[in-house]
């Protein structure tokens, strides 16, 4: 049997996983704990399992600085399932809400929250192919809103709010599911946090919400049973069989992130210098350039082109034989985006730049 070396995955997920983690949930496949079993096929009633997600959800607390009149709900059906869920449990005073529309996912928000109410786009991109954060004028959002919500990070396009929506007493609602625990969020400024767990977090499988006890329990009368927020709040996210294992290795990232990082602030640190290296590549390239505004810049994804379409393919056929894999821009874009999450390190983006670098002088 031929063994193949790791190579720098730079999809946008599911995405790569700390190696350690990965190293630490294989010694454990068998046997977790003594237990004689895997994490996969123990019964999620267990007390063993029962440890397992009170831990993952204790050490997110401590991780993010969640404050205690949160609830932390571990659910499934992805992010896009809060496409609908968010509406249904929120969308119940006024039957109002505002959108700002900065790429595909807050599209989908939008147009899915308008089947249950009166959903509003406030501001978009659109118009610049989704390659900045729109400036927002609070004179146009609507006063009387039950939510205002954000895609915070633009998986696609590249773009990132770095500076948050004032909705004054109208809560923030935001989809932040390719930068969670990317940088420390201040979780009181949000009514509702939601993520998909497959880039930052965990495996595909796992989606996360975080939110504030008061807007728990208004759902609208036509919530299926497991689309209500309540359900899962009373039920400690077992009202159902949860993502075990998924839910399993996010915890072994968490522990990575407080252990083995020092937490989120020195993770900021480490993101920080992993995109500087491959933006600063892109400023002065003389073939590849960045397609976001500079002030907009995403730490996760970076976005970029050469301008001529063969090109672009020949460099990302020629990138994955050189170890790079799933540099290949998404659909709705084309070009190149590398997606640099939390589990790329630092020497995977220099070495992706050394080799652009000699890519460059083919040309």
């Amino acid at each position: 049997m031929v063994l193949m070396a790791r190579v720098y995955n730079f999809s946008a997920g599911p995405s790569m996983l700390p190696e350690s983690v990965l190293r630490r949930a294989a010694a454990e496949m068998l046997d977790y704990e003594g237990s004689g079993q895997s994490v996969m096929e123990m019964s999620h009633r267990s007390k063993t399992y029962d440890a397992i997600i009170k831990s993952c959800e204790a050490l997110l607390r401590e991780v993010m600085e969640i404050p205690d009149n949160y609830k932390v709900l571990f659910l499934q059906g992805g992010a896009s399932s809060q496409f609908a869920m968010v509406p249904m449990n929120l969308m119940t005073g006024s039957g109002k809400a505002d959108f700002v529309i900065t790429g595909q996912w807050a599209t989908k928000a939008y147009k899915e929250a308008a089947r249950y109410g009166e959903a509003k786009a406030v501001a978009s991109s659109k118009d610049e192919t989704f390659s900045y954060i729109p400036k927002l004028d609070p004179a146009t959002f609507t006063p009387d809103a039950d939510y205002f919500h954000i895609c915070m990070n633009n998986t696609i396009y590249g773009t990132l709010f770095h500076e948050l929506p004032q909705t004054g007493n109208v809560p923030l609602v935001a989809d932040v599911s390719s930068c969670i625990l990317s940088e420390p969020i201040d979780v009181s400024r949000f009514g509702v946090l939601y993520a998909g767990a497959q880039k930052n977090m965990a495996p595909a499988g796992l989606t996360v919400v975080i939110i504030r006890e008061d807007l728990i329990g208004k759902a609208m009368e036509i919530t299926p049973t497991m689309f209500n927020y309540q359900t899962h709040a009373d039920n400690d996210s077992m009202f159902n069989t949860p993502p075990c294992y998924s839910i399993y290795m996010c915890k072994l990232v968490l522990e990575w992130i407080k252990n083995e990082i020092g937490g989120l602030q020195n993770m900021k640190k480490i993101n920080e210098k992993k995109a500087a290296i491959l933006y600063d590549f892109l400023d002065r390239s003389k073939v590849f350039r960045g397609t976001v505004v500079k002030e907009d810049r995403s730490l996760m994804n970076v976005p970029f082109v050469t301008g001529d379409e063969e090109l672009d393919a020949r460099f990302v056929k020629e990138a994955a034989a050189a170890g790079f894999v799933n540099l290949k821009g998404h659909r709705s874009v084309g070009g190149m985006r590398a997606s640099i999450y939390n589990a790329m390190p630092i020497e995977g983006v220099e070495k992706l730049v050394a080799f652009m670098e000699e890519f460059e002088k083919t040309v």
